[in-house]
């Protein structure tokens, strides 16, 4: 299995992943400096959803009850973030701002404040442009293109913090493939971190490492404002695994901190090593451990491998290979790829939890109220103003209304979906259940039209669409207590546009074809020339000399192609050029003629053919 993994491992040294966290706190600060110094809570129903470093010094944390939190810090700032605007408008500015680092376009967000950032193409061309002659004295190129894009750094040390922690001065990184990689990324890191301070105002948390998992846990070694590079080895050759840094990293973490090992699945880990049930703490709205279950504990224990975990984990719901896939993740290993840059996001969601959810009429307030939210979030992201070129002149200024609106993308799947509270218990308790139950439905085609007002498709969207959902969920004879509802689009296609999608968009191809084919338009007024003729004539004129008079021998090849004159095939033919619209003859420009066999109309060229047609029949 050692073997295994390190050839696994081996596979991702040739990437160079970075993982950007900015919070959410940093909204507020950016809008209020002097919040920097505060501690800063942002609060989310009763509960905190995060807070600033200041507040985290003082004993704050996520998912903190707000009495509680007031009681550890008196003096904590408590700002409202129910309304997620700011923040999305923070996400967006920060997600587009990164992703211009990107050459591969490999730049993934993860919700609202987290990005992953692919730069191994980066790292592949400075290394391959690198003078071993001057390694302290490098330029990092960030443009192929532009060669004065960039900025200076020594190519034998890394920046920032590492793990293992050791001094960068004395840490030589151009004899090892993998830290001269890593050593690089971490500039380009520092780079990316000081611009986006400096020009938008916003610190960032950042991890460099080879895949996905590592560099977002490394990353979360030194808060706030900081970088760390998990150094290498990231195998070792003598198979003893305590001898890489992967494993002595992430052997270290609790088990239940590791992404994509979620709440259930760690507590079914816990049990299994525990031998019973693990205690978690009741009172955090979305529960925690009071078991200290770290990663080694798992990976040492007796038997405990892909088969044990498929094993342990399996049930309603698991897919085939969990197993396979927790264990890598135990041992460092992440085979998800950064993914493309994208404009349009996957899926929107709107949710909101309650104390208690237990009739129609509060249902039917709460869906109209997030069917509402869920269109303004879908007017936000998913529409786009352009100009009207039929009602604005090119050079005119924008008046907003004559500008149109057009969806970048149509979610084909609406999805309700809500999670029940466990009756009581016998004496009275009540159990805490995390599980949702959902129904999907086919989106409806009226929520795209943009004539109505979203009150209307609000309630029509409710009416015909969320509340069959819900009646499916919750039939109304086994009654129902729910603690959160949430409504969601899915299985985004991108609409037509005009560099691609599931179409093009022909509507403003049909408003753009007058400029594009200006060039070879025939404008049916023609000028006049000083002499009364017009520009046709006077062509036309000049070409009929042409043909009464044979050329010289050297202009037969020289001044006119086989299509201006007759060849020699085509001078002994009785045709001529017949412009006359006195016989009730349709015209034949100059450069077509019409056959007095057959009345055959063609190009020039094409005559000698057609007489030996002729000839022949």
């Amino acid at each position: 299995m050692n073997a295994v993994r390190r050839k696994r491992l081996r596979q991702q040294l040739d990437s160079v992943i970075i993982h950007l966290d900015c919070f959410y706190a940093s909204v507020f600060e950016h809008e209020n400096p002097d919040l920097k110094s505060l501690p800063l809570a942002v609060q989310q129903k009763q509960i905190i959803v995060t807070c600033n470093y200041e507040a985290r010094r003082r004993g704050l944390h996520k998912l903190q009850l707000i009495h509680e939190a007031r009681k550890v810090c008196p003096d904590v700032v408590i700002v409202l973030g129910e309304d997620l605007g700011r923040f999305r408008n923070a996400s967006k500015e920060l997600y587009a701002f990164i992703r211009c680092f990107s050459w591969n376009s490999r730049c993934e967000r993860l919700g609202f404040d987290e990005i992953f950032l692919d730069v191994s193409d980066i790292i592949d061309y400075n290394i391959s442009i690198l003078n071993p002659n001057h390694l302290t004295n490098s330029f990092f190129y960030l443009s192929k293109n532009d060669p004065t894009v960039g900025f200076p750094y020594d190519a034998t040390r890394l920046t920032g913090h590492t793990y293992p922690k050791t001094d960068t001065r004395n840490l030589v990184v151009t004899s090892f493939p993998l830290h001269l990689r890593l050593a690089l990324g971490s500039h380009l890191a520092q780079h990316i971190r000081t611009k986006l301070e400096s020009e938008k105002g916003y610190t960032a948390t950042v991890g460099i490492s080879t895949n996905k998992l590592l560099a977002k846990l490394v990353g979360n070694t030194y808060k706030p404002n900081s970088q760390t590079t998990l150094l290498p080895p990231y195998t070792s050759d003598d198979g003893n695994e305590e001898n890489d840094c992967v494993t002595s990293f992430i052997d270290d973490h609790e088990l239940g901190k590791i992404p994509g090992v979620g709440f259930k699945i760690a507590q079914k880990l816990r049990a299994h090593l525990l031998q019973r049930p693990a205690d978690f703490d009741a009172r955090l709205v979305y529960g925690g451990t009071k078991e200290d279950v770290r990663v080694y504990d798992v990976r040492t224990f007796p038997g405990m491998g892909p088969e044990t975990l498929e094993k342990v984990l399996h049930g309603p719901g698991v897919p085939q290979g969990i197993g396979a896939k927790i264990w890598g993740l135990l041992n460092g290993r992440d085979d998800t790829e950064v993914g493309q840059a994208r404009e349009i996001p996957r899926q929107i969601s709107i949710e909101d939890s309650y104390l208690r959810l237990d009739t129609l009429d509060g249902v039917l307030k709460e869906l109209r109220m997030l069917a509402k939210k869920l269109l303004e979030r879908m007017h936000t992201d998913l529409l786009q103003d352009e100009e009207d070129e039929a009602q604005v002149p090119k050079d005119a200024t924008i008046n907003p209304s004559a500008t149109t609106r057009r969806w970048l993308a149509h979610p084909k799947t609406i999805r309700l979906s809500t999670r029940p509270r466990p009756p009581l218990n016998p004496g009275g308790s009540r159990g805490r259940s995390f599980a949702r139950i959902s129904k999907s439905a086919p989106m409806p085609t009226f929520v795209f039209n943009l004539k109505d007002h979203v009150d209307a498709l609000v309630g029509k969207l409710v009416t015909e669409t969320l509340l069959p959902l819900f009646r499916k969920l919750h039939p109304e004879k086994s009654g129902w207590n729910l603690s959160l509802v949430n409504v969601a689009v899915t299985n985004m296609a991108d609409a037509a546009s005009e560099k691609g999608g599931v179409g093009r968009d022909i509507g403003k191809m049909f408003k753009r074809q007058d400029d594009v084919l200006k060039q070879w338009r025939v404008n049916e007024e023609e000028e006049t020339t000083e002499e009364g003729l017009t520009e046709a004539a006077r062509i036309l004129g000049t070409l009929d000399r042409v043909m009464d008079e044979p050329p010289a021998p050297e202009q037969e090849t020289s001044r006119f192609g086989s299509e201006d004159v007759p060849t020699s095939s085509q001078e002994d033919s009785h045709v001529i050029a017949d412009r006359s619209e006195s016989e009730g003859e349709d015209v034949v420009g100059g450069d077509s003629y019409r056959c007095e066999e057959c009345g055959a109309v063609m190009p020039m060229f094409a005559m000698g053919a057609h007489n030996r047609w002729h000839a022949q029949t």
